[in-house]
């Protein structure tokens, strides 16, 4: 899943080390796939900490074996490849890694409200209930997890579910996984949760 900090614009690596001494560096994909660098004209790099960014017109991204190893227009040795180290590289939306089927980008899931349709004792058939929102998504042992911070007006669920024990509404982490989430509907920024209580 490639993140983002803006809903257009998409961190798909970070520059890793120097390879040669051309200004050639190994690039890590945030995604894990490589192919799709191979299209990119012009990349960003920001450093994650200050924010600090610049443009730069790609020379080339070559796949190697597992690597993938990019050349940026002015960035010409391995001092000026090291300065730029761990620095992100971001690029809009349409350069990002391609999804497949059940995926999504994390930028998409967020802020998208967790509903719950009536079940585990509930009427069936009831309206969905919000249960929580999508602050984020993280990497779990077995997976993503999605963050929810939970929803304080739901009458769905207890206080001592709610509540953390200085009385602030809890965030939790639900497993993206087909038995705990059904319908995720990024365009109406809707995501089903199937069971309550993976949230205790």
């Amino acid at each position: 899943m490639e993140k983002s900090n803006q809903n257009d614009v998409f961190i798909v690596g970070f520059v890793r080390g120097s390879h040669g001494i051309s200004g050639e560096f190994k690039v890590e994909s945030t995604s894990g796939e490589y192919e799709h660098f191979t299209q990119m004209k012009e990349v960003t790099l920001r450093n994650g900490r200050t924010g600090e960014q610049k443009s730069f017109s790609v020379e080339y991204a070559e796949v190697g074996g597992r690597d993938l190893y990019m050349k940026l227009k002015g960035i010409d040795n391995p001092e000026l490849v090291q300065k730029y180290s761990k620095w992100e590289i971001i690029v809009p939306r349409e350069f990002a890694c391609p999804l497949y089927e059940n995926e999504w980008y994390v930028e998409d899931l967020k802020n998208c409200a967790l509903v719950y349709e009536g079940k585990d004792g509930l009427a069936d058939n009831t309206a969905p209930i919000k249960v929580g929102t999508i602050t984020d998504v993280m990497e779990g042992g077995s997976g993503n997890l999605l963050e929810v911070h939970l929803a304080e007006d739901c009458d769905c669920l207890s206080d001592s579910i709610k509540y953390d024990s200085n009385g602030k509404v809890r965030t939790v982490y639900v497993p993206l996984k087909d038995q705990f989430i059904g319908k995720v509907d990024v365009k109406n920024k809707i995501i089903q949760l199937m069971h309550l209580w993976i949230l205790e």
